[in-house]
């Protein structure tokens, strides 16, 4: 192995050694360190896109984008149809005040894309529980794990190689298998039912997962970037490591209530 990539790996694997047992820590502290931490990533995302995104007006749109987040961090979830007028808001806001901006349908595309993202993390753990948020999080884990071993080992035909060259179709079925292993195992070991529907559930959330990194894949080549910020060693930005997370998230609540209102 190359030492640029060994120097890389190592480096990816202490930030991650770092920061998941962290994540993990606080969801089982509960609320409000959970909404405490879901606010300081939403505002590091905040301050990542309006960053990235070439602007004027850089301190008005962190300050929507960080806004937004605060109100979908402790917004009760009863009060879902005002969290999402003021997010309505803030997204008309930054539509009005960017109209002379060269990137303005990035910059409108920064509220719901980080509020809706991080929120649903938060109404997740408030509608479920720390081991159904902790399930959430193995499995996006696993598909970026499981696309790394199976699609550097295995190789083969380029997932979008105008996109994001590395990554290859081989990667995304082993992080669709692993994703779907570690949430029958899991729901196996706390004797959760329904092990195998949230196999196939997980296995659909990793294919989402991909969608969402390949779209931030996508803005990156279109901004002439190659990492949202520095702020994480060997990882680049918050954006280069929950852009899959944040993508699936929705999805994620919105499976679960379904599968509340069925069950229910």
């Amino acid at each position: 192995m190359e030492k640029s990539k060994k120097s890389s790996l190592i480096k990816r694997a202490v930030s991650s050694i770092i920061l998941a047992p962290v994540t993990l820590f606080l969801l089982f502290l509960g609320a409000p360190f959970v909404n405490l931490f879901a606010l300081l990533c939403g505002t590091l995302l905040a301050w990542e896109w309006a960053t990235m995104v070439p602007n004027t007006k850089n301190a008005l749109y962190t300050a929507a984008y960080a806004s937004s987040v605060a109100v979908v961090c402790f917004m009760p979830a009863e009060f879902i149809f005002l969290t999402l007028l003021v997010l309505f808001i803030a997204t008309f806001v930054v539509f009005v005040k960017a109209k002379e901006e060269p990137h303005r349908a990035l910059l409108v595309l920064g509220v719901p894309y980080i509020s809706l993202g991080i929120g649903s993390l938060v109404w997740f753990y408030a509608l479920t529980n720390s081991l159904l948020l902790i399930w959430f999080f193995l499995v996006i884990w696993g598909v970026d794990v499981g696309a790394f071993i199976v699609g550097t080992t295995v190789k083969g035909p380029k997932l979008a190689p105008s996109i994001s060259p590395n990554k290859t179709w081989s990667g995304l079925l082993g992080g669709v298998c692993l994703a779907a292993l570690i949430s029958y195992a899991y729901f196996a070991l706390f004797g959760i039912n329904f092990a195998a529907p949230f196999a196939a559930f997980a296995a659909f959330l990793a294919v989402v997962a991909q969608c969402g990194d390949l779209i931030e894949s996508k803005i990156k080549r279109h901004l002439n970037l190659k990492d949202s910020s520095n702020l994480i060693p060997g990882h680049g930005g918050i954006f280069d490591r929950v852009d899959g997370l944040i993508f699936a998230a929705p999805f994620a609540i919105a499976g679960f209530v379904v599968f509340f209102v069925m069950v229910g």
